[in-house]
């Protein structure tokens, strides 16, 4: 069994562009896993958040200033430690 590599992010671009090209039937799920190595669970993942229309640039951003956010308040919280 191959090994678990890092986690990697991936942009909204990407994400919507690839779920697009699924949906559009450009590119096949199995064959999309093969060429960018993302797992079925995650496409799926991402498809489900697509069809629902929560897979767009302005959710996607807001999602990153609220990890940013947090991220900051922690760090705040450890240096007044």
């Amino acid at each position: 069994m191959k090994s678990r590599g890092p986690y990697r992010r991936h942009s909204m671009q990407f994400k919507l562009q690839l779920c697009r090209d699924i949906r559009g039937g450009v590119i096949g799920r199995r064959e999309a896993q093969r060429t960018y190595s993302v797992s079925a669970n995650l496409i799926q993942f991402w498809l489900t958040q697509f069809d629902r229309g929560e897979l767009n640039g302005e959710e996607g951003e807001a999602s990153v200033i609220a990890e940013y956010e947090a991220a900051s308040r922690r760090w705040s919280a450890r240096s007044a430690s």
